[in-house]
């Protein structure tokens, strides 16, 4: 369609295929084709630069080579980095103050990851309250794509309780999320180790929606669309992983001695997981699904002492760490830099707003 001679067209395709296959390339996949006109041919054109976004960061770059032919060589895309501020009232849902404040959703789904330990985004959130996120964000030049690299504060504020979260990096190099204290947010079992989930079904005597009487429900479970990521709550390594009865595909993760969680009715596991892998706090380990006896997409999570199971909602929740020494006083200092920088960012809204009216 470009008007390339068709063997012209033939060779560069020969030399693309060499490190890449084009029957890889996807609808909707950004080429740039670069054309100059052929001397040997005042009214025809020739390739002169086939360039194909492989991903976010990196582009296959095909150039015609001085001595005839094509070289072709993966090249690193020039970002842009810069740092994103917002802050809102929740009028109706937080997922919408958030769109409203300009907010992507994987900003979003970051806020809602780290403060999963703490707060149940299905019943704690409400009408009047209030969030602020900033977070580095890298764009293409041309803006076309962005994503989010990490969040540098997230803050929430629910009837009266309030809760923040600092990045910092520990003179170990060890990046952690910290409330103005030093205290880790980051506990020994996630609450909700599923993104976005509604609490279905809670912990004790319920009727069976399928058995039809009265009987134990040993977890919790959590609604959510087929395919969410599930995490794993806590630090281990898996015990058991495969199909079990009525829990359909199943997981469990032995976090120490007394403790284990389970994960059941999955539509699939992650790559790579078998019994002995050991994975970390927050690592995606499979996919909500209905699998077993199930009436619909959900996950359900126990949580055992000892094999036995016991309520998720009321284990104790243990702080991992706390800064001390010269990293609580570094932290200090990078806590007054994020705070300036949101006090300067809410004062350039209220010009903002003074401006509009």
């Amino acid at each position: 369609r470009a008007g390339i001679p068709r063997a012209e067209a033939h060779e560069a395709l020969t030399s693309l295929e060499e490190v890449y296959d084009p029957r890889k390339l996807r609808v909707g996949q950004h080429l740039d084709i670069e054309l100059e006109r052929a001397a040997e041919n005042p009214d025809g054109t020739k390739l002169s630069m086939l360039s194909i976004n492989l991903d976010f960061s990196n582009d296959l770059r095909l150039a015609r080579a001085p001595e005839g032919g094509f070289d072709v060589r993966q090249t690193e895309r020039e970002l842009v980095r810069h740092t994103v501020t917002a802050s809102s009232v929740i009028d109706n849902s937080l997922y919408l103050a958030a769109r409203q404040a300009g907010v992507g959703d994987d900003a979003l789904m970051e806020l809602i990851r780290l403060f999963s330990w703490d707060v149940d985004f299905q019943h704690d959130v409400h009408t009047g309250d209030a969030f602020s996120i900033a977070y580095e964000e890298v764009a293409t030049p041309d803006g076309a794509q962005s994503r989010v690299d990490h969040l540098i504060y997230a803050s929430l504020s629910m009837r009266g309780r309030a809760l923040e979260a600092y990045r910092f990096r520990s003179a170990d190099g060890m990046v952690g999320y910290y409330d103005s204290t030093g205290k880790s947010l980051r506990k020994w079992l996630m609450r909700t180790p599923v993104d976005g989930a509604r609490l279905s079904s809670g912990f004790g005597k319920r009727r069976h929606p399928i058995l039809g009487y009265t009987r134990m429900h040993k977890g919790v479970d959590f609604a959510a669309s087929a395919g969410t990521p599930i995490y794993a709550a806590g630090d281990g390594v898996i015990a058991e992983i495969g199909r079990k009865g009525s829990y359909g595909n199943y997981i469990r993760i032995r976090h120490n001695g007394e403790y284990s969680t389970a994960y059941a009715h999955m539509k699939g596991f992650a790559k790579g997981l078998k019994r002995g892998v050991r994975v970390g706090q927050g690592d995606v380990i499979g996919y909500v699904g209905s699998t077993g006896r199930s009436t619909g997409p959900h996950l359900h999570y126990e949580v055992l002492e000892n094999g036995q199971q016991i309520n998720p909602m009321k284990v104790k929740k243990q702080v991992v760490t706390r800064l001390e020494g010269s990293d609580l006083q570094n932290f200090r200092r990078r806590v007054s830099e994020v705070v300036a920088l949101m006090d300067d960012a809410e004062d350039a809204r209220r010009v903002v707003a003074r401006n509009a009216e």
